[in-house]
């Protein structure tokens, strides 16, 4: 986003640099305790503090995860369109990649299980889960997770689950639950990745983790980083601690934010027979079908036009893109004007 982040964050970095000694660290104890406090208290899921692993990047952790799970030549699916890590973590660990198709209905992205399902495979190891989903912006319902988990139960899957979006819920009535917190069995299967970076806007600072119960899974996780992956630094230690101890003022105003300028676009969207948005439930992007504008690459209008959008052959789906409006009102209301002549 291009929003300050909160004045709790702003503080404790400040206080940081004046005691003068930036070296190398470790997590400090006062940031588990901190992570542990508010995933019981915003998702009533309790974790033991073994159980994290600190990483300096979530998209390492969807790498680590690919390579900690099974053996080259193994597979591994994810549901597309996707966060393009996913579409490029399992070819660098020497995974096949398996992309299966969420299908839309009534302008709502769905898990297409029965399709997911279909395409497992007995080299089938890993499924990885954007949770909530970056494109499309949902926020998966119940029954969706549910289904998920049982798949993997009856086919041995291991999941992965990248939640960096959890508390950028925008639906009213919603509530973010782990996918690893919904069943016994699902918490012992699953590599949680999580981090304050983006609801915060602290993600140049670093500072991601991985929750991972099962013991073997956990070591296996460890082993890959092994001489490869740097520490975090001690200010995203900071930036982190500060956030999940932040009292939560800051975020209701980002959340009303977002969602008034969620609500905007639609308006602005709407009626359009060149650019379709789906509504987002989640997160601070929106996912347009463009292919009114060019069947495959309509990111070169919409730049001509002085926008600047992500490019949906990115996340596998061409003729789609991807709107940021994490962003000033004034910006945004900017970019609705440019836009305007291409509806």
């Amino acid at each position: 986003m291009d929003i300050v982040s909160p004045p709790s964050i702003m503080k404790a970095l400040h206080d940081r640099i004046a005691h003068g000694v930036l070296g190398y660290t470790r997590a400090p104890d006062s940031l588990v305790e901190a992570i542990r406090h508010y995933f019981k208290v915003h998702y009533a899921w309790s974790i033991e503090r073994e159980w994290l692993v600190f990483l300096p990047g979530l998209v390492q952790g969807l790498h680590l995860a690919c390579r900690a799970v099974g053996n080259p030549g193994d597979q591994v699916l994810t549901m597309v369109p996707i966060y393009p890590p996913f579409l490029q973590a399992p070819g660098h660990s020497g995974r096949e990649l398996v992309e299966v198709p969420l299908k839309l209905a009534n302008g709502r992205w769905l898990m297409d299980l029965d399709d997911l399902e279909s395409r497992l495979t007995p080299k089938s190891r890993l499924l990885m889960l954007c949770n909530p989903h970056n494109p499309s912006g949902r926020a998966w319902d119940l029954d969706e997770l549910l289904g998920l988990i049982e798949i993997a139960k009856r086919h041995g899957l291991t999941l992965c689950s990248d939640e960096i979006h959890c508390d950028l819920i925008l639906d009213s009535g919603r509530r973010h639950v782990p996918l690893a917190a919904l069943d016994e069995a699902a918490d012992l299967r699953t590599i949680t990745l999580m981090s304050p970076s983006k609801t915060y806007n602290i993600a140049g600072l670093g500072c991601s983790f991985a929750v991972i119960e099962d013991p073997s899974l956990r070591r296996r996780f460890l082993s890959e980083m092994a001489g490869l992956v740097p520490q975090v630094n001690l200010l995203g230690y900071t930036a982190a601690e500060a956030a999940y101890r932040d009292d939560g003022a800051w975020r209701s105003g980002l959340i009303r934010h977002l969602k008034e300028n969620r609500n905007l676009l639609l308006d602005f969207f709407e009626g359009s027979k060149r650019m379709i948005m789906s509504r987002p439930e989640a997160t601070y992007l929106g996912w347009i079908d463009a292919r009114g504008l060019h069947p495959t690459a309509p990111l070169a209008v919409v730049e001509a036009a002085g926008v600047g959008l992500s490019d949906g052959r990115d996340f596998g789906s061409p003729g789609y893109l991807r709107i940021n409006f994490g962003c000033s009102r004034e910006t945004l209301l900017d970019a609705m004007d440019r836009l305007r002549p291409l509806l």
